[in-house]
């Protein structure tokens, strides 16, 4: 039987968390969606003030404006369970992050830079779950020592995020094709790091894998390695239900293995994303550098940036891929159709039970 994943006193039936997906890509449908078939639905509040733009708010009071309805919509169309993604890399990530928390989101994801201080915009009361996203053993240990001294908080879980994921990644170039660093190598000292912080303080730190899953096989192969959860965020692209354009999902659907590529994001971070003349056009040095009206990433670096990242993923959101692109997992090209949330994790738990049927027929 497939075991349910447990965080800080939640119960979610199918140990799948999807991935926040940011500007537009994973808001309330997609969220929705996911809870109601027994995972955990993300909204991404990176680019909201965009989506939800309002003409007597600036980018960054949108932003919040917009996190705040995502979350009520969601709310309203689903009993399940509903988690917010926040980069600590934004320039508003405490705003954000204790909007989340106001609004009695249920789980807060926060990656893209390690979140030392999130414990203190807990309120008194708060139910809310805090879970970072790293990507090695030695930010686990951080963390967990961190929280520990300075706010008496242990994570409720953690995400371990490996370099085959889409969009931005946390690790140097050179090391995404280095084994040392894959995802199979990487759970394993992450579950070592956190175990000990479980035995000393009699507390379960649930470790989540994500970048790079796509079957229910895969799934089963990373829990063997220690894993009691995965975070899957490409798979869910090619939704009905996703929040993204149609041009945005067939990027995905048109794309062959050679089309996903490692690009240089103007935030100072390799990221991976489906090729298009959009990219060609950077490379080839076309695009000029901007003036930032927005101020939404602490380390984009406006002089020297050819393009502003959040225009170009609103743009692909909205379909206009000639002025952006899709970031996307490594396995992005596996789609070949338009699906449903509900196909999606039908197959999924159907392939995942099959691998642990397999597995105990063979013990």
């Amino acid at each position: 039987m497939i075991k349910e994943l447990k965080i800080g006193g939640l119960t979610i039936p199918v140990p799948v968390i999807q991935g926040g997906m940011g500007v537009g890509i994973s808001m309330s449908g997609l969220a929705t969606a996911v809870a109601n078939e027994g995972g955990v639905g993300v909204i991404s509040a990176a680019g909201l003030g965009f989506v939800h733009r309002n003409p007597a708010l600036d980018f960054l009071e949108a932003s919040i404006e917009g996190l705040k309805i995502e979350i009520q919509k969601a709310k309203e169309k689903t009993k399940g369970i509903i988690g917010v993604n926040v980069m600590v890399a934004m320039s508003n990530y405490a705003d954000l992050a204790r909007t989340a928390i106001s609004e009695k989101a249920d789980i807060l994801f926060a990656g893209a830079g390690l979140p030392f201080e999130l414990p203190k915009f807990l309120n008194p009361g708060s139910q809310t779950k805090l879970v970072p996203i790293v990507s090695s053993g030695r930010a686990a240990k951080l963390i967990c020592n961190k929280w520990k001294t300075l706010h008496d908080y242990l994570p409720d879980a953690m995400v371990v995020e490996g370099p085959k994921a889409g969009g931005h990644l946390g690790f140097k170039n050179e090391q995404l094709q280095d084994a040392h660093y894959s995802l199979e190598e990487i759970v394993p000292e992450v579950v070592r790091e956190v175990k000990y912080f479980e035995d000393l303080y009699q507390q379960e730190i649930p470790v989540i894998a994500a970048g790079g899953i796509y079957t229910g096989q895969d799934i089963y192969n990373i829990m063997q390695k220690g894993a009691k959860g995965v975070q899957i965020g490409t798979r869910f692209v090619t939704t009905e239900e996703c929040d993204a354009s149609l041009n945005f999902k067939m990027a995905y659907v048109n794309a062959s293995e050679k089309d996903i590529e490692i690009i240089q994001s103007p935030v100072g971070m390799p990221g991976r994303a489906v090729m298009n003349s959009f990219i060609e056009k950077v490379r080839d040095g076309f695009k000029k550098p901007i003036k930032c009206p927005f101020h939404c990433i602490k380390t984009c670096e406006v002089s020297s940036s050819p393009y502003c990242i959040i225009t170009a993923l609103y743009n692909a959101y909205k379909g206009n891929m000639k002025s952006g692109y899709a970031f996307a997992g490594t396995n992005a090209y596996l789609a070949t159709k338009i699906t449903t949330v509900k196909e999606i994790f039908s197959e999924l738990v159907n392939d995942l039970q099959a691998a642990i049927n397999r597995s105990e027929k063979t013990n």
